[in-house]
C-alpha cells in the first residue's frame, strides 16, 4: 500500500503497509466489537486462508489471526485505497444490522488510527447467528 508523505498528495517516499498486516488489524478490531461472537471465513476465505497458513508455515512464522478478513488494495491510485470484508458470526442477543455497523465502525477507526488510511468500504457479511451460551440452540 502506497502512502503520500505530505498534504500535496505528492508521494515523496512509499511506506509499505502489507495486506496480512492491515487483515489482522481488521480481525482484532471486529472481534472486539460488541455482538460479535467470532470471526469465520466464507468458502472464498477458508481457500486463501489454507494457502496462507501454509507459506506461513514454511517460513516459521506465526500466523496473525486473519482468516474471515479480505482486504483489497487500488494501487492505481495515490495514495492507495483501500477496501475491507469481514465475515462473521454475529450473537442472537443482538440485532444482526446493529452489529455489523459497529463492526464498520470499529474497523473504520483502528485500520485509520494505526494505518494513517481511511477504508473506502467496509463490508461485513453475517455468516451466522450464534450464542453465547453453550447449548442455547
Amino acid at each position: 500500500m502506497t502512502v503520500a508523505d505530505d498534504r500535496a498528495g505528492v508521494p515523496r517516499c512509499q511506506w509499505v503497509i502489507a495486506e496480512p498486516v492491515i487483515a489482522a488489524i481488521v480481525a482484532r478490531a471486529a472481534i472486539a466489537s460488541a455482538g460479535v461472537v467470532r470471526i469465520e471465513p466464507g468458502l472464498t476465505g477458508l481457500a486463501s486462508q489454507v494457502a496462507h497458513l501454509a507459506r506461513q508455515k514454511i517460513n516459521g512464522l506465526t500466523p496473525a489471526p486473519t482468516e474471515g478478513v479480505r482486504v483489497t488494495v487500488d494501487q492505481s491510485a495515490v495514495p492507495s485505497t483501500l477496501r475491507v470484508s469481514v465475515d462473521l458470526v454475529a450473537s442472537g442477543q443482538d440485532q444482526a444490522a446493529a452489529v455489523a455497523q459497529a463492526v464498520q465502525r470499529e474497523v473504520t477507526r483502528a485500520v485509520a488510527d494505526a494505518t494513517g488510511i481511511t477504508p473506502q468500504a467496509v463490508t461485513v457479511s453475517i455468516m451466522d447467528i450464534g450464542s453465547y451460551e453453550a447449548g442455547a440452540w
